[in-house]
Parts: structure tokens; sequence; C-alpha cells
């Protein structure tokens, strides 16, 4: 009797064990079909369809669609940083961890704009972990060193043409700019006024009068939300500072080698945002690529990064990124509640995707880039090269094959 009771208890443990979370090997993300995990097929396939049918209409060569857009008539604003022709409207499904859609090219290593925003984000949760910033509610400006740009032009010049100018910049010397926590620049409220690599502040996406542009009184920091790449451009400059090192080299060490990222994304700034550190010249990297630059890589390799997110930031056993890091980052911003740490969109009012839980949340990008992360589900979405109005239909009719 005794070994029958034995017999059953392990019999019921085994049973009653979690299933093991599923995590991808470098080069090999495993595939399931839809109906082997309970979902619609006829659903899944009519989403992809959906997303093959609606691609973006803008010009694939990025250069023209950048002067065609709103961006290429701002004040300044040329591009300074590489772009490249993007592929066609492509995209990944990861259900419970495993592949059950995908289409087109998502191989294909192309510009993602504005979610290299939330692998910024990340180096300054990591720097935090490493003890390089105490807290991120701390002002920045203690942080900060005297900026040496390297500027070969003006090395060969005449020196006593330049008896008068600096040969650093300061990024937080203005009185208003020493009032910015690091917290503000996460979260875009920082309201940061200056010009960094050529591109003022005022001049992305400018509003109101263009006489007031460059006069009009600074809100305070943490008060006003505003979508504004040279002041995500500063951030990755302090972090720069910071790390001592370029922020690819942190990403990659700390983030995209140990998710099994490929060898093929790239993460660049622009033709002039070079300073000198440690007697070494370092590119300051661009938190998007509304000027050109930023994050490429491929959908497999967002997608390993929202799946990360979705774990959140637990890699088969190991925090890479903390998790109280995603909790703040998934924090509503008092001045905009659906926006978090940059580039974590938030549905707690579902107005991102109506259909979707109010706990999921998204990486978001132009184009649009859209990595879609959502816990209750365990589903990632990563979809590219969408029209930005479609997006949420995407999500939706994914949702409806999990019924």
């Amino acid at each position: 009797m005794k070994k029958v009771l034995i017999l059953l208890y392990l019999s019921f443990s085994v049973i009653s064990l979690p299933a093991q979370t599923y995590f991808p090997e470098k080069n090999n993300w495993a595939s399931r079909k839809p109906n082997e995990l309970g979902l619609n097929e006829a659903k899944i396939s009519e989403a992809i369809e959906f997303a093959k049918s609606h691609e973006s209409k803008e010009n694939p060569n990025l250069k023209i669609a950048h002067y065609e857009s709103a961006f290429g008539r701002e004040p300044f604003g040329y591009p300074v940083g590489p772009m490249k022709t993007r592929g066609p409207a492509s995209g990944l499904i990861i259900y419970k961890g495993y592949v059950v859609g995908t289409w087109g090219e998502p191989e294909r290593v192309d510009l993602t704009f504005s979610v290299a925003k939330s692998f910024l984000s990340t180096t300054a949760g990591l720097a935090v972990v490493e003890g390089l910033i105490r807290d991120e509610k701390d002002l920045v400006y203690p942080y900060m060193a005297p900026i040496y740009p390297y500027d070969p032009i003006r090395a060969g010049m005449n020196k006593a043409d330049h008896l008068f100018e600096d040969d650093v910049f300061e990024l937080f010397s203005t009185e208003h700019n020493r009032k910015i926590r690091w917290d503000d620049l996460l979260r875009q409220t920082s309201d940061w006024e200056g010009s960094l690599w050529g591109k003022p502040d005022w001049a992305d996406r400018p509003s109101g009068e263009a006489k007031e542009w460059r006069t009009r009184p600074r809100n305070a920091p943490g008060a006003v939300y505003e979508y504004n790449d040279t002041r995500v451009n500063v951030l990755a400059l302090a972090l720069l500072n910071v790390w001592r090192k370029p922020l690819p080299v942190v990403l990659k060490e700390k983030i995209m080698d140990p998710i099994g990222a490929s060898d093929t994304w790239r993460w660049t700034g622009y033709e002039n945002s070079f300073v000198i550190l440690d007697g070494q010249i370092m590119q300051s990297i661009s938190g998007g690529s509304h000027w050109g630059g930023g994050m490429m890589l491929s959908a497999w390799d967002q997608a390993r990064f929202g799946y990360l997110t979705l774990r959140n930031g637990n890699w088969n056993g190991k925090q890479l990124i903390p998790s109280s890091w995603i909790d703040k980052s998934r924090t509503p911003t008092p001045a905009q509640p659906g926006y978090g740490f940059m580039n974590y969109f938030l549905n707690n009012d579902q107005k991102e995707v109506p259909a979707a839980p109010k706990t999921a949340f998204l990486h978001i990008g132009a184009g649009t880039n859209m990595v879609y992360v959502d816990q209750e589900n365990d589903l990632v979405i990563v979809a590219r090269w969408i029209p930005n109005a479609d997006k949420a239909e995407l999500v939706r009719l994914v949702l409806q094959s999990l019924d």
C-alpha cells in the first residue's frame, strides 16, 4: 500500500510541475504550428495576410521618404547619419516562446527608428545596476565632465582664429539644464535647451510661432512631455560619459550576446558625433533615426529583445535587466500617462491597442516598427513597415486567434 501511495505521489508531482519556459538558442528559434498551441490557424493566417497587404506607402528609399516627410522640412532637417533602403512588410508572431507566424523578410537588417530608444534606456538601467548612476532620480550634471569633440578639420586650422572659442563643451551648464534628472531625460520631460551635433532642440518638430522657438520660457523638468530626438541624443552622450565606452559595446556584452542576438545588428551615430574620451575616438550613438543613424537590426533580433522584456528582463534564468527597471520603464509618466521610460508605450487607457490588455506595452518606432509585448497572453508580435494606424488591427486579429 505504501509503495502505491509513493507512486501516486510521484505521478502527481510530475504532472503538477510547471512547464519549463522556452528560450531560443542563437540562430535557432523553434517554430510550432498555431493549432499545436491551441491557436486558431485561420485567424493567424488572416492576421499575416493583413500585415502583408497593409505595407507602408512611404518610399522604401528612406532618404527620399525623409525629405518627403515633415522631418525633411524641419530647420536643419537634413540627415547626418547612415540610412538604407528598407525591405518589405515583415514580421513575427511569438506565442508561449515559439514562432507561430512569419511574413516578409524577418532576417533583413533594417533601421528600426525609435525602437532604438528602448535599447538606450536599457543601457541607463544597466548603469544603475553597475553603480555608475546611483539613482535615476539624481541630477545629471554632477555626473558630467567636459565633452571634447573630435573635429579633425578644426584641428588643422589656424589656432589664432579660434582663440576665444572653447575646445570643449558642457551638456548641462545652463541654469535650466542643471535642474534636469536622469528620470526627466528617460521620460522625455527634460526640456533640455541647447544644440547637439548641429541639431538645436527647438528645430525638432517645432510648433507655434517661429520667432518664439528660441526664446520661449522653459518648462520645469518633469512638467511637460515632448518627443525630441536632440534631447534623446543628449541622454546617449551623457551615458557614454558615464560608461566611458561606446554604448553598442555595452549593449552587446550585457544584452545582445546573452539573448543570442545575431551578429548582424549595428548601432550608429552621426558623421559628426565623435568625441575623444580616455585618449580614444568614440562615436556617440543616436537614439533613433530621425536624422539617420540609430539601430539597424533584423525582426528576429527585435523579437529577442521584445521577448526579454516579456520575461521581465530574465533570459533563461539570468536576470539581464532588473525586473525593477522593467517596472519603472512601464510606470506612466505623469505628464504623459501613455509613456514610460523611452520607448515604452503603455496601453493603460487602451488607446494604443483597444483590443489588448491594459498591461500590454509596445516598443514603437517610425515606419512603423512595432514590438508588441503582452505578458497576459504570453505573446510578442514584431511588425515592420506597417502604417501606424493599422498596427492595432493587426494585434486584434492575432488576439482573436487565442479565442
